[in-house]
């Protein structure tokens, strides 16, 4: 629809705006009271009272029929001249596709079999100004569905799938964690050092305290201490920010799982993770094997093994055990891996495995090299005790044997850098786990990718509500 039909059909409707109003009717009602949603409506063979958002209008004269929808679902509704009188179906002729409406009648069945419910009173409750999407069959402007995922979410049912999928995956997630003795906690979204991942932190500034902070770009340095505390076995599904690229896989906000479990090592996480998933896809999705971009996916257990260096090595060449950084960086960039920065780092190589591990079946792999993980207990000098699971291609969990030696943990620190070439090191953190830390096992589970796979979603846009974007041209 064009700028022009749409502003001429914004005036329209405010010149109907007008009219209610003249009429004494207020075109924004308030409290409405329901005594059947509508899909409990469709059932019923007796007088009731419903609400929803006219769908579609059919004017027959002296009788109209509209479908109403609320968010259980639709049903038709009858509105009659000889029932209402006049006035009150001249009212009714003021009304859009678009506009929500209060109605009470009796449910019938037309002669096509059609559940209709005969409007012996309405109330209206919100007058829309301005048309919905044209023929309401779905958006195909993209930058229009992420932008407005208001009209997204009314034009299209599969849409309301998404994120209605999404809300029952966090719910059963927590369900499942709590089942097992896993106790959810909140840690801090400001933090005064970003800590717990690689990642550019987004900066704000605390005026009272006068101190620079950091939004998060993830919870784990703030669960550890939780394991200090003496909590045995903790999670938290967060809200985590990074300033970096935008991707269809990356945006700068975004949920992840993460859990924290003492007494236990990254080989528990993997078959935590293993169990979680498999739950999540037999309960939303009805069973182990689905399709993920033209890929059947199979969840069947036991899911594929391979170490780091297995990987690199078989897959392009590259001996991490006998090359070094640089060596190693030069045949990442031969592989056709963009680097940020000189050398290799974590998202390169993730990117590089994703390349790599583009199968339908679950793979872990595990053991990378030490330099790459700060926060994990090594397994030997060079090896560190982690894993990443890729599933169609995707990464969706990064888990460890999490490091519990103080002294150890500083150097790791004194050996990373920030941005800016400083050195970033948790002075609380540390002394923390001068006072112990039991060993532990410690798992991120990226909840937007998951959902991506589960809903066969391209983009991570498709399965978060508000998406970022740049700047609209007004």
């Amino acid at each position: 629809m064009h700028m022009a039909e749409v502003n001429e059909l914004v005036k329209e409707r405010r010149s109907k705006l007008e009219g209610i109003r003249e009429s004494g009717i207020k075109p924004y009602g308030g409290r409405f009271q329901r005594s059947h949603c509508l899909g409990e409506a469709v059932e019923v063979k007796a007088k009731v009272k419903v609400a929803g958002r006219i769908m579609a209008l059919r004017r027959h004269g002296k009788t109209t029929f509209a479908d109403l929808r609320d968010g259980s679902g639709q049903i038709q509704i009858y509105i009659s001249f000889d029932l209402l009188g006049e006035e009150r179906y001249n009212l009714f002729g003021k009304l859009d596709i678009g506009d929500f409406v209060g109605v009470e009648g009796e449910v019938f069945k037309t002669k096509t079999g059609e559940r209709t419910i005969k409007v012996e009173d309405f109330t209206i409750l919100s007058k829309s100004l301005r048309p919905l999407p044209e023929k309401w069959h779905g958006l195909k402007d993209v930058e229009i569905r992420y932008r407005q995922r208001y009209l997204d979410l009314i034009a299209s049912e599969e849409v309301r799938k998404i994120f209605n999928l999404r809300s029952s995956l966090i719910k059963l997630a927590r369900q499942w964690l709590d089942e097992r003795g896993f106790l959810e906690v909140e840690t801090p979204m400001l933090q005064p050092i970003p800590g717990g991942a690689a990642g550019k932190p987004f900066k704000t500034h605390q005026d009272t305290l006068e101190m620079d902070l950091y939004l998060r770009i993830a919870p784990e340095l703030y669960l550890k201490r939780l394991l200090v505390g003496g909590f045995e076995k903790v999670y938290e599904i967060n809200r985590s920010f990074r300033n970096e690229g935008i991707s269809t896989r990356h945006n700068p906000e975004f949920t992840m799982l993460e859990v924290y479990q003492a007494y236990a090592d990254y080989q528990d996480m993997m078959k935590l993770v293993e169990e979680l998933i498999i739950h999540l896809a037999e309960s939303l999705l009805g069973g182990k094997k689905f399709t993920y971009q033209g890929k059947q996916i199979d969840l069947t257990r036991p899911w594929r093994q391979i170490t780091f260096h297995e990987t690199m090595k078989e897959m392009h060449g590259v001996d991490i055990e006998e090359e070094d950084i640089e060596s190693l960086t030069e045949k990442i960039r031969s592989a056709g891996v963009k680097l940020e920065g000189e050398k290799v780092t974590r998202s390169a190589l993730i990117r590089l495995l994703e390349k790599s591990l583009s199968s339908t079946s679950p793979t872990f792999v595990i053991d990378y090299p030490a330099f790459l993980c700060p926060l994990a207990k090594k397994k030997d000098d060079e090896i560190a005790e982690r894993f990443e699971l890729f599933i169609g291609g995707c990464e969706l969990a990064n888990a460890y044997s999490e490091l519990n030696d103080p002294i150890e943990q500083r150097d790791r620190f004194e050996e990373q850098k920030g941005d800016e070439g400083e050195k970033i090191i948790d002075e609380d953190f540390i002394r923390a786990l001068e006072y112990g830390m039991p060993p532990a096992g410690g798992l991120g589970l990226g909840i937007d990718r998951l959902i991506m796979l589960f809903t066969d979603s391209p983009s991570i846009r498709e399965v978060i509500l508000f998406p970022q974007l740049r700047p609209e041209k007004l």
